[in-house]
């Protein structure tokens, strides 16, 4: 787990560039705390920084050049199965002078070529430059668990880990405003695309073939079939099914044990961060599990849960108990550190967790991906009545202008549930892939077009769209909106709000639940297996039942979620008024309406506040980075 940064040109590298790139791989200091290394070449030079997990020795330290010195690779991530690619190699002639995964992964390279990305079990962003041929690769890992920027121009591309260290190169930094029309309705920035023009993220389960004359073409090596072919589990029993989705959880979880530092688990209190500590509780002696409570905040306290379960398996527990001061550091934290808009406040949570539970362990296993792949979001459960006609939907439909006049809020259940109905009549008047764009989205798109005095080019932002939309169907079937969310809210979201907050705390985070073959199990299966009238993640759900204790059991599901709305009425009220959403800095920042970011506050205020908190955070995050960076 590390961070990498590069640069390669078709002309030579002059010692400006040597300098940026180590100005780069600085700023990824808390990527890999433990080593940082530089490598050299006349046309090409690699930055490395290092949190060592598997082999902390120096024989494993990169950039890492094979004996011929040919090749040379900068990795970021685990490889689970080496152990096995190190038989499979060393039987073809290879010998090896480190115990690390880096020294196995390069020399796969070198074997099989670019197909060895097929051979990996794991996660990672990497490059490798081959020095005869003065060619490259940059490669991404199937989900995108990992992140890879690039940017390329007609003599250069350069690639990082993040966009501090972009930034570090020079990289024109001309806002996207397409970019920005997306971010401000979902609160992040769907990948391929980033905040600026000039940059842009690698797709998950891709790479890059860089010629030397710095020409490149993308290539996918993974993915995710669907509609799924006929395949080996399409007329599964639903009792089998769980069978096999107990198999190949054991399994994942056991590769992602292996470590040559203190690891643990993530334990929200959730049935899936559940499920993993359960199954990695049977194979650990004493097992270190981490979760945090509110003290402060009752409503959003999972941690009794939490100990129920630490508690079955007699694991070594912490309960991290934030106070609210505790949570407003971290949300400077979370701001200082973010280096390009992310509006997801549980990123907050998920930083206060990483922080709390890195004192600890260097590595920490996660639930993330189970709610994408089985159906575990309320908004799923809203497509799925969506799809169904009956009663209770005609008369949520019908009532809309009811649900209109009340207020709505997540500050509470009963304005809560209303600002959920509300929602659900609205999306029954659009077809399936607007409807999926409106439980994606926190802000309309009229309500974002009135915000900016710049408006996005309509048809780049309505071809981004579609094409991430593609998929969403108006079948009964609810796989489509899953594939979708495998797609978009997965790696521009949930994994990389986990990759910013675990690495801002040099913490590495595995996650079971996205191993490559319990993925295409999970779209192998029937929509019916995952979600029905009573439940979401069904299979998930009936499969863990005999392994966890009853009470996780009927109680709605409880998400990372963080008091925003009463922060920003009190605590922050002066952080909206007087400084980021100021009517003064808005003016001069030139980005916004000003009337309409009045408009806001005044909602912000009233009895009827909906979503209006989120709204503001998005303007916020988006003003400070701003501020800091342009």
């Amino acid at each position: 787990m590390c961070g990498i940064a590069g640069i390669i040109k078709s002309d030579l590298i002059n010692d400006k560039e040597v300098d940026q790139l180590k100005a780069a791989t600085k700023e990824l200091n808390k990527r890999g705390p433990d080593d940082e290394g530089i490598c050299t070449f006349a046309k090409a030079a690699f930055g490395h920084r290092r949190l060592s997990i598997i082999d902390t020795s120096s024989a494993a330290k990169q950039p890492f050049t094979d004996k011929s010195g040919r090749y040379t690779l900068v990795f970021n991530g685990e490889i689970y199965n080496f152990k096995n690619l190190r038989i499979k190699l060393e039987n073809e002639g290879y010998s090896f002078n480190s115990q690390s995964d880096t020294e196995v992964l390069l020399y796969a390279y070198i074997h099989f070529g670019t197909s060895f990305l097929n051979h990996l079990d794991g996660f990672f962003a990497l490059a490798i430059y081959d020095k005869e041929t003065e060619e490259s690769i940059l490669a991404r890992d199937r989900f995108g668990i990992k992140p890879l920027l690039y940017s390329k121009s007609e003599q250069e591309l350069i690639f990082a880990s993040e966009m501090k260290a972009m930034m570090r190169f020079g990289i024109q930094k001309e806002i996207d405003n397409s970019s920005l029309f997306s971010y401000l309705q979902l609160n992040y920035i769907p990948e391929p695309h980033s905040i600026f023009k000039s940059v842009k993220k690698l797709e998950a389960g891709h790479y890059l073939k860089v010629d030397k004359e710095n020409r490149i073409q993308k290539i996918p090596f993974y993915q995710l079939k669907y509609p799924p072919e006929n395949g080996i589990y399409s007329d599964i029993s639903y009792e089998d099914a769980q069978k096999k989705f107990l198999e190949l959880i054991d399994a994942s979880v056991e590769q992602r044990l292996v470590s040559d530092v203190p690891l643990g688990t993530f334990l929200s209190g959730g049935i899936d961060s559940s499920l993993i500590t359960a199954i990695a509780a049977q194979k650990v002696s004493k097992l270190n599990t981490f979760s945090i409570g509110f003290e402060d905040e009752p409503i959003f306290d999972e941690s009794p849960y939490a100990r129920m379960v630490a508690k079955k398996y007699n694991t070594n527990h912490h309960t991290f108990l934030l106070s609210k001061s505790d949570l407003l550091q971290s949300l400077g934290e979370t701001l200082d550190y973010i280096d390009e808009p992310f509006a997801d406040s549980s990123a907050l949570a998920v930083n206060a967790l990483s922080k709390e539970t890195a004192k600890h362990v260097k590595v920490a296993l996660s639930g993330d991906g189970a709610d994408e792949l089985f159906a575990g979001y309320y908004k799923h459960r809203g497509e799925f009545f969506m799809r169904k006609s009956g009663m209770k939907q005609n008369m949520v439909k019908k009532m809309q202008p009811v649900w209109e006049a009340l207020p709505k809020s997540r500050s509470n259940k009963v304005s809560n549930l209303i600002r959920k109905l509300h929602k659900f009549s609205k999306g029954s008047k659009m077809n399936s892939q607007e409807r999926y764009w409106l439980w994606a989205s926190l802000m309309q798109e009229n309500v974002a077009a009135n915000l900016m005095l710049k408006q996005a080019q309509a048809d780049v932002y309505l071809k981004r769209k579609e094409q991430l939309l593609e998929i969403v169907t108006e079948s009964e079937d609810l796989n489509d909106v899953l594939a979708t969310d495998l797609k978009l809210v997965l790696p521009s979201d949930m994994l990389r709000k986990v990759d910013l907050m675990s690495m801002r705390n040099s913490l590495e985070v595995r996650t079971p639940f996205l191993d490559h073959r319990l993925v295409n199990f999970a779209f192998s299966l029937p929509a019916k297996y995952k979600i029905n009238d009573k439940m979401g993640k069904c299979i998930v759900q009936d499969a863990a039942k005999h392994l966890l204790p009853e009470e996780l059991y009927n109680r709605p599901k409880q998400g990372f979620e963080v008091p925003l709305l009463s922060w920003f009425r009190k605590e922050l009220k002066s952080l909206i008024y007087d400084d980021l959403l100021a009517d003064n800095f808005i003016k001069e920042q030139n980005i916004f309406n000003l009337s309409y970011i009045q408009h806001l506050k005044t909602k912000l205020a009233s009895k009827n506040p909906e979503d209006v908190q989120a709204n503001i955070w998005a303007i916020i995050v988006f003003n400070h980075w701003w501020k800091k960076y342009l």
